[in-house]
């Protein structure tokens, strides 16, 4: 998802400030959760209708929450020598066994439902 040179950018950019020793598992992890809830917080209590008005005038703050999030993934995965593309790839392959055209297509149910 990231090319190399910006991966290795970023784990530059750790190395020099000595963060990898608070970047544990557990504390990428946690991280994570906390900024995917602050890139949801700019939606929180929204009406449907308000959302693309919402996206248009936070755009930078939402980009920024993206970046954030994106980060913190790739150190995550980087860490635990994930290939990242490899996993979406599987999970793309067991989401399509679980969710066949014929059964899911306009539905919102969860697979042990269709």
């Amino acid at each position: 998802m990231l090319t190399a040179q910006l991966l290795e950018t970023l784990l530059e950019f750790r190395r020099a400030r000595d963060w990898e020793q608070f970047h544990t598992i557990r504390n990428l992890a946690a991280a994570l959760s906390v900024e995917s809830a602050e890139l949801l917080e700019h939606f929180a209590w929204a009406g449907d209708r308000h959302l693309p008005q919402i996206a248009e005038e936070h755009r930078a703050e939402i980009e920024a929450e993206v970046a954030d999030v994106a980060i913190l993934l790739a150190y995550l995965t980087h860490d635990l020598s994930i290939d990242l593309d490899a996993a979406v790839r599987e999970k793309i392959a067991a989401n399509e066994r679980k969710y066949p055209i014929e059964k899911s297509r306009g539905s919102n149910k969860k697979y042990t439902n269709l």
